[in-house]
């Protein structure tokens, strides 16, 4: 289960760091820390409830076993108190009538009488302790099955929360695959990751070597897809641009390849945005440069594949981290 649990939370943290703003990255970065020290306590406090339930049990077994052992040698010694009474008070008849009999016997016969009921009491009194303190492991015993219960309810809540996201990823990548039917395979693929889906357009079908304009064939993709995301209102979405590896030698406002992959991020951000039913707080445009290629070799291919936009869809986690909260 923790290693469920820790991918389910890798996952939503992947799905929610992707797609906002730079400076909220290192805010979602302690949410995902704080979820996983969260479920790995959660998974150790498990296992030592369950061990202390164990140990728990174990000794009120004992203590009843010995609770038992008690009681025989408790109805043993009244049994024998009785059997000395009885001799004692025929003693003290034989005492009263006849005035004879051996003074020493009955001294001996008082004396362990004494000793039998001094006995008697201390394993009267044993016993009460042993009540008391089995009444204590037992109650000790139904709080760790509560808490047991209750971390056990959190988790299943938690991993039914990650699934369910994760149900409505693969749901949006049909869709958006659906609209985007007639573009994959010429430059744009759909794929799914760590409970994201990505959309990646290539270069060849957005930009002009070196341009941040969209072509009139991009800007119907991107406007398709935007029809996807207007019809689901609580996926958000991050858009990359990623260059290659070569240094922009352009001029004007343009300066290196950092200044190149926003501007291409923008320009998507803002065909998008004409869909006036996409709230622009959902949105979040950045750019990679040639930080994260797809492939690392030095060939015109590896490059081409590089150069590209990269539109990254993920339900909103905002149940999960409400959870991890509680």
């Amino acid at each position: 289960m923790k290693h469920t649990l820790r991918l389910l939370c890798l996952a939503a943290l992947a799905m929610q760091a992707a797609c906002i703003a730079p400076k909220k990255f290192q805010a979602l970065q302690e949410q995902h820390a704080a979820c996983e020290e969260n479920a790995a306590q959660l998974e150790q406090e498990n296992q030592s409830l369950q061990k202390q339930k164990r140990n728990q049990q174990a000794t009120t077994q004992q203590l009843s076993g010995r609770i038992v052992e008690l009681q025989d040698t408790i109805g043993l010694l009244q049994e024998e108190k009785r059997a000395l009474d009885s001799r004692y008070a025929d003693l003290m008849k034989m005492q009263e009538t006849t005035q004879a009999g051996s003074k020493q016997e009955i001294r001996q016969l008082l004396e362990q009488l004494q000793q039998n009921r001094e006995a008697l009491l201390d394993k009267e009194s044993m016993l009460g302790d042993m009540d008391r303190a089995l009444g204590d492991r037992t109650r000790a015993v139904q709080q760790l099955e509560r808490d047991l219960t209750e971390r056990n309810q959190k988790l299943v809540a938690l991993q039914q929360a990650l699934a369910q996201k994760d149900s409505v990823a693969r749901a949006l990548r049909k869709k958006v695959a659906d609209a985007l039917l007639g573009f994959e395979g010429k430059g744009l693929t759909v794929s799914m990751r760590d409970g994201k889906v990505y959309v990646s357009l290539d270069e060849q079908l957005l930009f002009a070597s070196g341009s941040f304009v969209v072509d009139t064939r991009g800007a119907e993709a991107i406007q398709n897809l935007a029809k996807v995301l207007e019809q689901n209102p609580d996926i958000n979405v991050a858009i990359e641009g990623h260059t290659d590896d070569v240094p922009y030698n352009g001029a004007g406002q343009l300066q290196d390849n950092w200044d190149l992959s926003v501007k291409r991020a923008t320009s998507v951000v803002r065909i998008m945005l004409r869909n006036k039913g996409i709230a622009q707080s959902r949105i979040t445009a950045s750019g990679r440069a040639e930080f994260v290629p797809l492939k690392k070799e030095k060939t015109t291919e590896a490059r081409q594949a590089n150069r590209r936009i990269e539109v990254i869809l993920a339900p909103k986690l905002d149940e999960v981290f409400k959870m991890l909260d509680q």
